[in-house]
């Protein structure tokens, strides 16, 4: 197993910055000068500050082909946090725990430790705004010109190597209905609310026609009703309701055709206005699978199932570069009250990315 300490120590670094997503106060804790000042003298560094919380930090060695990407921002800690710190990193038995030490900052301090131990060309580019649900960051990254050949972004696939994953889509919709007293018999379709729960009631049987539809592993499209409000009063019919959504459509599915074919469902079209949110393909894009899997097995990455969340490698896919997702730990951790990682998941994923970065 590889030595583990020079990792934790920066890992525990890592963990005690406030990088919750939001508040955004990744500026504030400084987690970007502290990665650069690890990776040492022999790197150039250029900061990008988009604002609002959405910065980033590539640190570039020689001229690199290949491009490893890692967002250090985290999502709020869990309420079950109450019981310990989630700032500080704990190092119990076969694990480290720490907010975002799963998702993602243990695979930063692999890669940084990688980088700093050997001497071959590197590419690192860290995010933080991943978790905001918005990829500012790398949006932007890819709006540039770039030679890079390929890239591997680093989240919890247990160390496999990830070609294939769902895309995702957010939606709002604002339901308009008329008000008056609920005594009226109009209230009962009359009522914004009652649209809402109408569609919803609809949208979830849809989700559950769709489980008996698959890709590979995956079935289904991972429906989910995140927020529903409206009305003021039980006896007063809603005249406005609001609700959000999102659902995560298999690789061989477009989000915008799901997007549409939910809209579709509502019973009342015309009193309805949808706003997509969050659209972004799922990985790899068309005809880049075949790029993909050559670049996992040409870096000696074994490879994995496709998995059911989304990463920003689907982004880069998209922009024509070949994509691998690759990184420590698992992704039942991930967003839970005492997160961790398995210290042997860290120890492959820094051995993986010496010999990676050492050009084996």
């Amino acid at each position: 197993m590889e030595p583990l300490a020079p990792v934790l120590a920066l890992l525990a670094s890592l963990v005690r910055c406030d990088t919750r997503n939001p508040p955004r106060r990744t500026g504030e804790s400084g987690i970007l000068d502290l990665l650069a000042a690890a990776l040492g003298p022999a790197f150039t560094h250029r900061v990008t500050d988009l604002g609002d919380g959405c910065a980033s930090l590539l640190s570039l060695r020689g001229a690199p082909r290949i491009l490893f990407n890692v967002h250090v921002d985290t999502v709020p800690a869990d309420p079950g946090w109450a019981t310990a710190d989630p700032f500080t990193l704990r190092v119990e038995s076969d694990r480290a725990i720490g907010l975002g030490a799963c998702d993602t900052k243990g695979a930063a301090a692999c890669l940084v430790e990688a980088a700093r131990t050997t001497s071959g060309d590197v590419a690192l580019l860290f995010t933080s705004d991943e978790e905001a649900g918005s990829s500012r960051c790398v949006r932007t990254f890819l709006a540039e010109p770039h030679a890079f050949g390929g890239v591997i972004v680093a989240e919890p696939t247990r160390c496999r190597a990830v070609l294939e994953h769902r895309g995702i889509a957010t939606a709002n919709g604002a339901f308009q209905g008329v008000g008056g007293h609920a005594s009226a018999p109009r209230a009962l379709h009359d009522s914004a609310l009652h649209d809402a729960t109408r569609w919803a009631a609809r949208a979830l049987a849809f989700a559950e026609s769709e489980e008996a539809s698959s890709y590979k592993n995956l079935s289904g499209i991972r429906f989910n009703l995140g927020v529903m409000t409206g009305g003021t009063k039980a006896n007063m019919i809603a005249a406005t309701a609001d609700l959000r959504y999102g659902v995560r459509p298999r690789p061989d599915q477009r989000p915008d055709e799901l997007l549409t074919a939910l809209a579709a469902l509502a019973p009342h079209p015309e009193r309805v206005t949808w706003t997509p949110s969050f659209v972004a393909p799922p990985l790899p894009a068309p005809g880049k699978l075949p790029g993909a899997r050559a670049l996992a097995a040409g870096l000696g990455l074994p490879p994995g199932d496709p998995v059911d969340f989304w990463t920003e490698a689907a982004l880069f896919s998209e922009a024509g570069i070949d994509a691998v997702v690759y990184g420590p730990g698992d992704i039942a951790q991930a967003h839970t009250a005492g997160e961790w990682v398995a210290l042997a998941d860290l120890a492959t994923a820094l051995g993986a990315y010496r010999r990676i970065l050492a050009g084996g």
